[in-house]
C-alpha cells in the first residue's frame, strides 16, 4: 500500500510565514531493521497521508498521532493504526501536523488550524475520493487525542482566516475516538509536557479552561469512542472519566473502555493482555456507526 501525500495549505500555512525550521525524523525504534518507531518535528508544511482500504465502505477516519505536543509519532500512533482500520473498510487520512512551540504565530491554537483545514478538505473533496461527507470521523491517541478533542469542542471556533471555498464547510466531525488521551490542562489532571509546549509555562485562568476539553463540551458533540488504561502513570485516567462524565452531562453518546492494565501507549504493537481488546472493541463500536 502506496499512501498519498497530500498538502493542507495551498500556500504557506496561516502564521508560518517567513519561519525557517528544518524538519526532523528521529527513530526511537531498538529494531529498526525489523520496525519503525519514528517521531518528526520541525514541521512547517503540513500534510495528510492518505490510506485506502482494497474494499471501501466510504467512510473516512482523520488520524491524529501524538508526541506530548513536541513531536508527531508517525509510526505506531499513525501509520500502524490506519494500516488496520482500512482493513475495516475506512479511508484514513493520517495528519502530520505543525507543533506549538516552535516559532508559529498563534502558538497554541496551530495544531487546531491544521486539524480543522483536515477535516474541512476531506468534506470538500469527499466525492473525488469516493467517501460520505457526513461520515467523517477523527481519531487521536494522546496528545493527539488532546487535538481531536478540541476538533469536537472548538470545531465552530475561527481559528484562522479563510483560503479557499473549502473553509466555509464545517470543521465538526462525525464520530470521535480518543485512546489514552490527554483532556484537561489543570493541576492534578494535566499532562504537564504536554501544557508546556501548548500554552506555555504561564497559562492564564482563561487558557486552562479554553484548552481543557472536558469544560468545553457542546451538546453538539458527535458519538465517542474512549480507551485508556487505569494504571496510565503518563496521562492520568481521571482526563478520560472526566471527559466522558463531560459527554454524558451534554447528552451526548459516549463509549468508555478503562483496563485494568493499559499503560500509556496501548497502540496495536504494543498492547499486550486484556487491553489488547481495544481494536476488537472499536471495530465493535464502528460497525454500529
Amino acid at each position: 500500500m502506496i499512501p498519498e501525500r497530500i498538502a493542507l495549505w495551498p500556500g504557506v500555512a496561516p502564521g508560518s510565514e517567513g519561519l525557517t525550521l528544518a524538519e526532523r525524523i528521529d527513530e526511537s525504534s531498538p529494531e529498526p531493521d525489523a520496525f519503525h518507531d519514528r517521531s518528526v518535528c520541525g514541521v512547517t508544511v503540513p500534510s495528510l497521508e492518505v490510506l485506502r482500504p482494497q474494499i471501501a465502505n466510504r467512510a473516512s477516519i482523520l488520524l491524529a498521532p501524538g508526541g506530548a505536543y513536541s513531536r508527531v509519532v508517525f509510526d505506531k500512533e499513525g501509520s500502524e493504526i490506519a494500516r488496520w482500520l482500512t482493513t475495516l473498510g475506512f479511508t484514513v487520512f493520517v495528519l502530520k501536523y505543525r507543533l506549538p512551540g516552535e516559532g508559529h504565530a498563534q502558538q497554541s491554537d496551530v495544531p487546531l488550524q491544521d486539524a480543522q483545514r483536515a477535516i474541512r478538505l476531506i468534506r470538500a473533496q469527499a466525492d473525488d475520493w469516493t467517501l460520505d461527507a457526513d461520515r467523517i470521523g477523527v481519531m487521536g491517541f494522546s496528545a493527539g487525542g488532546h487535538l481531536a478533542a478540541s476538533l469536537v469542542t472548538r470545531h465552530q471556533q475561527n481559528v484562522y482566516v479563510q483560503v479557499d471555498g473549502a473553509d466555509v464547510l464545517s470543521a465538526r466531525p462525525d464520530f470521535a475516538i480518543l485512546i489514552y488521551p490527554v483532556i484537561n490542562m489543570r493541576a492534578p489532571l494535566v499532562h504537564a509536557g504536554s501544557r508546556l509546549a501548548l500554552l506555555g509555562d504561564a497559562p492564564s485562568a482563561e487558557q486552562l479552561g479554553t484548552y481543557s476539553c472536558d469544560e468545553q463540551v457542546r451538546t453538539d458533540a458527535p458519538p465517542h469512542f474512549i480507551s485508556v488504561g487505569a494504571d496510565d502513570a503518563v496521562v492520568p485516567v481521571a482526563n478520560s472519566l472526566s471527559y466522558y462524565q463531560a459527554l454524558l452531562a451534554a447528552g451526548v453518546s459516549a463509549e468508555l473502555h478503562v483496563f485494568e492494565h493499559g499503560e500509556h501507549g496501548h497502540a496495536i504493537r504494543f498492547a499486550q493482555g486484556p487491553v489488547g481488546a481495544w481494536t476488537r472493541l472499536l471495530a465493535s463500536w464502528l460497525a454500529t456507526r
